[in-house]
């Protein structure tokens, strides 16, 4: 090959790697979403969170047996943020797994959406107990 074929050859990449390296997607240059539109995603999580609590019945056990826990939330790094404590013969199980389920599917989208991060420690369900006929975290 000639020295110009060569040069030709050598401008050609220079080329090609200038417009890689600018059409790659750099995560600090991309822009964050809309300030209403996160906080209509904040809205919508809080309210699915009140809404599940308001589901869950602590009060109505006659034995620690039928107290149970149910995850809550999605935390950044995966996993629940907490544990909410209920008693299943009193409260809906399926019902409120469902509205559990919307919960964490809500918060999964807003933690992609905002770039949220979190601690990524397994946090296990509390043990539970039966006190005057209402289930709490022991």
């Amino acid at each position: 090959m000639r020295v110009t074929e060569w040069r030709s050859i050598g401008v050609l990449a220079v080329v090609v790697f200038v417009a890689a390296a600018c059409a790659r997607s750099d995560p600090d240059s991309r822009t964050a979403p809309p300030a209403s539109s996160v906080e209509g995603d904040s809205a919508t999580v809080a309210r699915l969170e009140a809404e599940a609590r308001a589901m869950a019945r602590a009060d109505g056990c006659s034995s620690a047996g039928q107290c149970l826990t149910a995850p809550v939330g999605e935390r950044a790094c995966g996993g629940p943020r907490e544990y909410l404590v209920y008693c299943a013969r009193t409260t809906d199980t399926a019902a409120l797994h469902r509205k559990l389920a919307e919960l964490r599917q809500a918060e999964m989208a807003l933690n992609q959406k905002t770039g949220a991060v979190s601690t990524c420690e397994f946090r296990e369900p509390p043990a539970t107990q039966l006190v005057a006929g209402a289930c709490r975290a022991r």
